[in-house]
């Protein structure tokens, strides 16, 4: 039994197929169907089950298949750990962010980290917080830049921006001008609200709930632009936090009368694990930048 056979064994698994999977592989059917046979013969049970469009896996190779990729990630890993010990300077970072940042905070600190180290290569994602440490906890993102609410077993972090929330409201609203606004004075307004999913849903019912009220909805969206978008279009009033470039022929923006209205915004990590040289001096810079 050797690497190569277990590599084979676990494509094979994603394709249930030896021709799909000899393809991505490059290597012959016959080939790769010998190399299965040894490595079930070795094992002295059968892995898949041969059918006449493809194969399936045997509960025995279900079993298999979930230490075999434990046993390859371990490899993927020890391989990415010796490479980034020879040359620390060199990497990629996959970093995760919430939408109010991509227009100026992360290119920002983007931009000051690579005059530092101009070789490291960012992987960027924009999401809603709960599908960022979703993201964190399964491996696929690095570094996330969100608003958790909850401690997240596994997962540090580090406050790196405060955002305030306004009320927009459209143009043509009794209040539009006003520089603030009480929000009881607007607790028999529609909202367009966002999703349970995302943490302003929370932030934004505990600020109503403060003032007395429960917010009437009549929307409930993902993202802030949209919101704002439905708000301009005179569907309701919003809370979100200031986006670049609003639209003021359309909106217009109140600040709250509330010391409670912000979000933190935090970057955040999972506390085991490896963490390569790169991503190590990126959050290192983060912090020294906060």
């Amino acid at each position: 039994m050797d690497f190569d056979q277990l590599f084979y064994f676990k494509i094979t698994a994603k394709h249930r197929s030896f021709t799909s999977a000899s393809e991505e592989l490059n290597l012959s059917q016959p080939a790769l169907s010998r190399s299965i046979l040894r490595l079930e013969e070795d094992l002295g049970i059968p892995l898949f089950e041969r059918k006449s469009r493809g194969v399936m896996l045997t509960p025995y190779g279900k079993v298999f298949l979930e230490y075999t990729s434990h046993i390859l990630s371990d490899m993927q890993e020890a391989k990415q750990k010796i490479h980034d010990m020879v040359d620390p300077y060199y990497g990629s970072i996959s970093v995760s962010f919430i939408q109010t940042l991509g227009s100026s905070f992360i290119p920002d600190l983007i931009s000051s980290f690579q005059k530092k180290f101009p070789n490291v290569q960012f992987q960027l994602s924009q999401n809603i917080t709960s599908k960022i440490i979703k993201g964190l906890t399964s491996t696929d993102i690095d570094i996330g830049f969100c608003s958790p609410v909850e401690v997240h077993e596994n997962l540090c972090s580090f406050p790196v921006l405060k955002e305030e929330l306004f009320l927009i409201v459209p143009t043509t609203h009794r209040l539009a001008g006003n520089d603030t606004v009480n929000l009881r004075e607007v607790a028999d307004d529609p909202f367009i609200l966002f999703k349970p999913q995302t943490t302003l849903y929370e932030l934004i019912h505990k600020l109503c709930n403060e003032a007395g009220f429960q917010p009437k909805k009549v929307f409930e969206g993902y993202e802030e632009r949209t919101v704002v978008d439905l708000v301009g279009a005179n569907l309701g009033i919003a809370i979100v936090p200031l986006l670049p470039n609003l639209d003021k022929n359309r909106i217009s923006i109140l600040r709250i009368q509330s010391e409670n209205c912000f979000r933190v915004i935090q970057m955040v990590w999972r506390a085991n694990g490896y963490m390569s040289p790169a991503v190590i001096n990126f959050k290192k810079h983060v912090e020294q930048m906060a």
